[in-house]
């Protein structure tokens, strides 16, 4: 089955290119199913990549998507077309007010490592929303910074400032190989690292009802279980394509900034080379895995999330 996103979005003709099923208002009104319904909040600057990545994954399941993008209500996007967001976009106020519910929310990272939590501009929005999503979400992804975010939200675990930035392909360990979200893993896969922060495993281990399930000896935790929470996070970037790397790296040079050619990445680490891409499987698994897991287990009333109704 299809993900179900306006015909208009960037993101239909290219998936529609790639071979991913997508299907437009008019098409999906015709079958007489429940569509899950996930919401993507979207905090990265380039809202249509990273708008295009997630539906990418998410659409990649036999299950039919609706798909809901938003934003938050105050931030004005700076690096993405006032028409795209209008068109395609509902600020999270909007959301809330009309009583939607969600079977899934992914809430990406953002380029604001450099701050304390609290210092973000839309920080006290964003813990309303993360509030909002145990009584309003089944399963929530968080991402990168938003992962990061989310988890000294809820447990107050810190991120810490790296001395330099991880930057590359690093392989990570399956620690939790029977895990419904790694089924299908490897004992170890390579992720796509980009970050100026991390967090620690042993203080995410001190907290009751943590569970990291992929652990890199060399840029630390990847994926964690927050089981009371119905939450992931995951701080690295699965969803990345084959040159999001490379396009970060060449901003950097191009800006003069110092930055180390992405390990791992590159053939021979030559950056005149074309990078290879050896993740796409496992975010495919990893998102699929998530999808399936809350079909199996959110309510098939919606408006009874939270509740423990199935």
């Amino acid at each position: 089955m299809p993900i179900k996103i306006p015909a208009s979005l960037p993101a239909f003709d290219v998936l529609t290119r790639e071979g991913v099923m997508v299907m437009d208002e008019d098409s999906a009104g015709r079958q007489d199913i429940r569509p899950l319904r996930i919401g993507l909040l979207n905090l990265m600057p380039k809202k249509i990549q990273t708008e295009t990545q997630f539906a990418r994954l998410i659409g990649a399941t036999p299950l039919q998507i609706e798909l809901s993008l938003i934003r938050m209500s105050e931030h004005q996007a700076k690096n993405t077309a006032a028409e795209h967001m209008e068109s395609f976009y509902r600020p999270f106020s909007e959301v809330a007010e009309s009583g939607e519910y969600f079977d899934g929310l992914v809430i990406t990272g953002a380029p604001i490592e450099h701050l304390d939590f609290a210092e973000v501009t839309y920080w006290d929005e964003l813990r309303t929303v993360f509030d909002w999503t145990q009584s309003h979400v089944h399963s929530t992804m968080g991402v990168c910074w938003g992962g990061m975010a989310m988890i000294n939200h809820f447990h107050g675990v810190p991120k810490h400032m790296l001395p330099a930035k991880a930057f590359g392909c690093f392989r990570h360990r399956n620690m939790q190989p029977a895990s419904p979200y790694l089924r299908g893993f490897s004992d170890d896969c390579v992720i796509p690292v980009s970050r100026w922060t991390e967090m620690r495993k042993a203080e995410i281990d001190a907290v009751p009802g943590l569970t990291t399930l992929l652990h890199s000896e060399e840029v630390g935790p990847c994926l964690v279980e927050d089981a009371a929470c119905r939450a992931l996070y995951i701080f690295n970037h699965l969803e990345y394509d084959s040159d999001t790397l490379k396009q970060e790296y060449d901003r950097d040079v191009a800006q003069g900034e110092p930055v180390n050619v992405p390990g791992n990445y590159y053939p021979d680490d030559d950056p005149t080379r074309a990078p290879q891409n050896r993740w796409r499987s496992h975010a495919h698994l990893l998102y699929g895995n998530w999808i399936n897991q809350i079909y199996q287990t959110t309510p098939f009333d919606i408006t009874q999330i939270g509740s423990g109704a199935t």
